[in-house]
């Protein structure tokens, strides 16, 4: 029997940030407040994360300036892995580089091959501001990684090179949300 909420369940489905939005091009501040809105805000994210059909939500893509990310996501095992952290840090990024597809709620609809590594840690912490750390092999290390790049101010386009790099810029053009999107950092 479960006895704790579904995470979201409470929460208010916000309004997704886009490519171009300013917040998602710049760097996020560190959380300092650990009070009701840091609740409110990760139970928003989460519902907000599963409207879209998401695996992994940062603050700054609901326009929230702030170091924190959700995630409900699966490793390549098809083990589920959910929970959030607030101020988090990638800490290691390591084993082999894996170039695959890679799409974003904030770029809707669009994916590009992108490297990777295939284990990743973060460390950070909890509502309450206790230390938490989390480890991800495989499809969880992409979204661990992903994610802690938002918050860095880099969308996963930023790391996309080659003839992939022009493609995704062409397809950018061609929505209706991208027709002028921000520089693409090189």
């Amino acid at each position: 029997m479960r006895h704790r909420p579904i995470p979201g369940s409470s929460g208010t489905v916000r309004e997704m940030s886009l490519l171009g939005d300013r917040t998602l091009h710049a760097p996020c501040e560190p959380v300092t407040d650990f009070g009701p809105a840091l609740r409110r805000l990760v139970e928003d994210m989460f519902a907000t994360m599963y409207a879209a059909d998401g695996v992994g939500l940062a603050a700054n893509q609901i326009g929230v300036a702030q170091r924190v990310f959700v995630y409900d996501c699966p490793d390549d095992e098809d083990v589920r892995h959910l929970g959030y952290v607030v101020n988090p840090r990638l800490v290691e990024a390591d084993g082999v580089e894996v170039r695959g597809p890679e799409g974003c709620l904030s770029l809707p609809g669009l994916e590009a091959p992108t490297s990777r590594f295939d284990r990743a840690v973060v460390e950070g912490v909890d509502l309450a501001g206790a230390p938490v750390r989390v480890e991800g092999t495989g499809f969880f290390a992409r979204c661990l990684q992903h994610e802690c790049d938002h918050l860095d101010g880099v969308v996963y386009a930023d790391r996309v090179t080659g003839w992939a790099k022009s493609r995704l810029h062409r397809a950018i053009r061609k929505t209706p949300w991208g027709s002028a999107p921000a520089p693409v950092r090189t």
